[in-house]
């Protein structure tokens, strides 16, 4: 059969890890909110806990019942730090189990590839730049800790929480720089995250692009990427829009080569009724007939082999950068220590409204304006964690040590997104908590 055409889908999955194990919040345990909603479903949207629940586990069953029926399924998982330690926390290991069957196992591993991401779901640009190496490498140990070494070796891509994207020159290119010293090969990216390196949109969606990351020094790290299209709407994923437009495309010229088209998507595997409810019989009718008319599941990795093997070199992609950097290189003339930012001075006096924050699912977040109550504490909280052990790292002091674990954990929880998406409250109160805690283990 030719391949005509191709799709991926990935599902993102996330709890939080707050302190709610008790009544008051200074001395209550740091639990799963997933725990949290279980303990208390009479409130609110909560008698979704077990659902939730459910749906962490249920895409292994789709697997191995599609792959029984002689299917040949795709899925991408992006698992973040947080909800793995929670499952094992809550004793939910029947859900880990079940996770490994079609991860660790020959006959099923080829239909599964899992994303890495950041630890505690935090998003970069709001991310101290010293810490986004941390979340990076601890979501890899706590996974290889779960599913093994050898599962670690076959995570290529990576999922950034929030579909975020940094914009500022500095951080992206340690972003990047980061992502490739950890033995990553593809970023997935929201496609008004980026542009072309003139500043204008992205016209080729449906094929695999270069990131270019430059800093002010004018370093370069660069990184292959596979495009998201559209905003964030669960219902893409819930009702499989990916596989319904994969067969209205097909072969196209792209850097010379004919190659097949690729739609991708991620969204989140629990949340909204579409999710829960239709999605399952919609994954499953789609790789029931995908294959007949040339239209294939793949997932990203899988795809950028095939794009190779039809004699594409990842260096030809076509480049791009994040978007609104072109605003910024307008002004950056010379290289040299601090030269981004007296640019983006420049660029916020001529172009009103300009943000660093915005390029994510939505144009319309900010992760760090409004939310200075809590950016403070963490950024105070990540500077004296640095000051106490990097000094003691150099000379050799073991990463496993005790007081550096537990305070490492309290630093990765402190820069959960949500603390911040939910706006003030019991939520940005859980951040100031978990700060103050970790503040307690570098002063003790």
């Amino acid at each position: 059969m030719k391949i005509k055409s191709c799709f991926g889908i990935a599902l993102h999955m996330h709890q939080p890890i707050i302190p709610a194990g008790g009544s008051d919040i200074r001395t209550a345990k740091l639990i799963s909110n997933l725990q949290y909603m279980m303990e208390h479903q009479n409130v609110g949207d909560n008698h979704n806990a077990p659902v939730f629940l459910n749906c962490y586990s249920r895409i292994a069953d789709f697997v191995r019942e599609l792959s029984g029926e002689g299917k040949n399924p795709r899925i991408m998982l992006d698992y973040s730090g947080n909800l793995l330690w929670g499952l094992k926390d809550m004793g939910e290991e029947r859900v880990l189990d079940n996770l490994k069957l079609v991860t660790c196992d020959k006959k099923y591993s080829g239909y599964v590839e899992w994303l890495g991401t950041m630890w505690s779901h935090s998003v970069v640009s709001s991310t101290p730049v010293p810490d986004i190496k941390l979340h990076i490498k601890e979501w890899q140990d706590y996974f290889a800790s779960i599913f093994g070494q050898k599962a670690l070796k076959n995570v290529k891509g990576f999922s950034s929480p929030e579909m975020h994207l940094p914009i500022h020159p500095d951080v992206c290119f340690e972003y990047v720089k980061v992502l490739k010293e950890r033995g990553y090969r593809w970023l997935m990216v929201q496609e008004h995250t980026i542009e072309n390196m003139d500043g204008s949109s992205i016209r080729r969606p449906h094929f695999p692009h270069k990131l270019v990351a430059k800093n002010s020094l004018g370093e370069k790290a660069e990184i292959t990427v596979i495009i998201k299209t559209q905003g964030s709407d669960n219902k893409l994923i819930g009702q499989m829009q990916p596989y319904y437009e994969a067969k209205t495309l097909g072969h196209e010229k792209y850097c010379g080569l004919d190659i097949p088209s690729f739609v991708a998507q991620i969204g989140d595997g629990e949340n909204g009724g579409v999710m829960m409810n239709e999605f399952p019989e919609a994954y499953k009718k789609a790789f029931r007939e995908t294959g007949c008319d040339g239209t294939v599941g793949m997932n990203g990795t899988e795809y950028l082999k095939l794009v190779k093997q039809a004699g594409l070199d990842e260096k030809s992609f076509m480049p791009v950068e994040p978007v609104s950097q072109s605003k910024i290189w307008e002004f950056l003339k010379e290289y040299s220590h601090g030269a981004a930012d007296r640019a983006i001075e420049k660029v916020k006096q001529k172009y009103p409204g300009f943000s660093l924050e915005k390029a994510s699912w939505t144009n319309d977040k900010d992760w760090v304006k409004g939310y200075e109550d809590i950016m403070d504490p963490i950024t105070k909280f990540s500077a004296a964690f640095h000051k106490k052990f990097d000094d003691e790292l150099s000379r050799g002091r073991s990463l496993a040590a005790p007081t550096y674990k537990k305070a490492l954990f309290y630093l990765l929880l402190s820069e959960t997104s949500c603390f911040r998406y939910w706006g003030a409250g019991v939520w940005t109160d859980y951040a100031k908590e978990i700060c103050r805690r970790g503040m307690e283990i570098i002063n003790g």
